[in-house]
């Protein structure tokens, strides 16, 4: 259980699920959408175009599902 203290800290409320992970020693403690953001930060990081890759890849697969 995490203390009251750290669960404010952290902006989590009882029962909110959480990702816990062990780095360099220490206990790193972040919410499913902080995860959700760090992976679209690191994800922004290679996309310098700012392109809309899901809606690419939706378009490629309309255009294989037209071929057959």
């Amino acid at each position: 259980m995490i203390p009251a203290e750290y669960r404010r800290a952290l902006g989590i409320k009882k029962g909110d699920e959480v990702t816990v992970s062990l780095e360099d020693d220490s206990l790193r403690v972040i919410t499913p959408a902080q995860a959700v953001r760090r992976a679209q930060a690191a994800v922004r990081r290679y996309n310098a175009t700012r392109r809309r890759l899901s809606r690419e890849l939706i378009e490629e697969r309309r255009q294989e599902g037209t071929r057959d």
